[in-house]
């Protein structure tokens, strides 16, 4: 296990490569990002999105939207500084998964005047797949990334609206390089990153589902992408203040509602991620014992190449808040799920690198064998 000598970036992230020198995309690209021409930029995105303007049709780009801070601030941003008229894509979740917090948010985003198309794949089809995904893979959002990620393209498509604005680009702002395209700005390769594995969905056919019951999790071919020209583009690429942290507070003023729980029930460190659902949060803390790392290990990353923090105090928040959840969100998912606790630890274990992690059954522990910010104990 290796640290990035700038960030506490982990080479155990899916599909991420260091360079010779040890530092990780991310932090190789914010390093460029400061030296960046910001209205060349502008430039390029203007012409980009000028070609999609098309006054025989009522909307010009889609927008997937969640309700959060990040798809908020694009819509925003696309209507009011681009003059564009975006349609918003939301995929709903089931009412025992959707929090009060993410339908008070869609809400809000209706209020600001955008046209949203909601959609609703059939819960018990959902909440059996979340059961195959979560039993198999220890990832219960295998199958619902699918279907989010899979429902604006397939949208873009039947209504014939080709372009597609997406935020980060999580290759250059995270580190998956397998969804990096042509340009920096180019997402047509979205489908490659870690949890979509391509779009692949022979593992819920596998899984005794039909084709009907798996329509929304199909994600469209490049071939069905090519032959009605879709185009992805990552907005956060043309901005200079994307982030966490100003996404949150500009969607904030204009009125998308945050969270109020303690990081110690989540690890987000704001309380600005996932306020559609709580159960990423869990997720979260499973990817931490796959990999050694969660969501706060991502917002300390940001904070540290921003100079908001030195990397000695963001390995005490790390080592205090990733990979802690709160047992009421666990005890709720294992009833929707209709499964015991002892069952969810099963496979949470089950799923746990024994490279970085010690299983003690007895005492029901799991204790790490790195050291935060230097690697595994010698």
């Amino acid at each position: 296990m290796q640290y990035c000598k700038t960030c506490l970036q982990p080479d155990t992230r899916p599909n991420i490569t260091f360079s010779n020198s040890g530092i990780c995309p991310a932090c190789i690209y914010h390093s460029k990002y400061l030296k960046v021409d910001w209205s060349e930029r502008s430039k390029i995105l203007m012409e980009l999105v000028d070609r999609y303007r098309n006054p025989a049709s009522q909307y010009d780009c889609i927008i997937g939207v969640s309700g959060g801070k990040d798809s908020t601030r694009q819509a925003l941003w696309i209507r009011d500084y681009l003059k564009m008229r975006p349609l918003l894509v939301c995929l709903s979740y089931p009412p025992q998964q959707m929090t009060d917090l993410g339908a008070a948010n869609i809400s809000s985003l209706i209020e600001l005047g955008f046209d949203v198309i909601q959609s609703y794949p059939a819960p018990e089809t959902w909440r059996r797949l979340m059961k195959v995904s979560f039993m198999k893979y220890g990832n219960w959002a295998k199958s619902t990334e699918l279907a989010l990620f899979a429902s604006v393209p397939k949208l873009a498509i039947d209504l014939n609206i080709p372009l597609i604005l997406w935020g980060e680009n999580p290759g250059l702002q995270v580190g998956d390089m397998k969804t990096l395209g042509r340009e920096g700005y180019d997402g047509n390769n979205l489908r490659e990153m870690n949890t979509l594995g391509g779009g692949d969905y022979a593992w819920i056919k596998k899984a005794g589902f039909s084709e009907k019951d798996i329509m929304p999790y199909r994600y469209p071919s490049y071939q069905q992408m090519k032959k009605h020209k879709i185009n992805i583009v990552y907005l956060g690429w043309f901005l200079g203040d994307w982030s966490f942290i100003n996404n949150a507070k500009i969607s904030g003023v204009n009125g998308l509602n945050l969270r109020e729980d303690h990081v110690k029930n989540t690890g987000d460190l704001y309380g600005v991620s996932a306020l559609d659902e709580d159960w990423v949060g869990l997720n979260q803390m499973i990817k931490f014992y796959k990999f050694g790392f969660g969501k706060t290990t991502d917002y300390v990353n940001e904070m540290i190449r921003q100079e908001k923090i030195t990397r000695e105090d963001g390995i005490k928040l790390v080592k205090k808040y990733d990979g802690v959840c709160s047992q009421k969100y666990i005890e709720d998912f294992c009833i929707y799920l209709e499964i015991t606790n002892h069952t969810f630890w099963k496979v949470v274990k089950e799923n746990t690198s024994k490279t970085l992690f010690h299983i003690n059954n007895k005492s029901n522990t799991i204790t790490s064998k790195f050291i935060v910010g230097e690697g595994l104990k010698l």
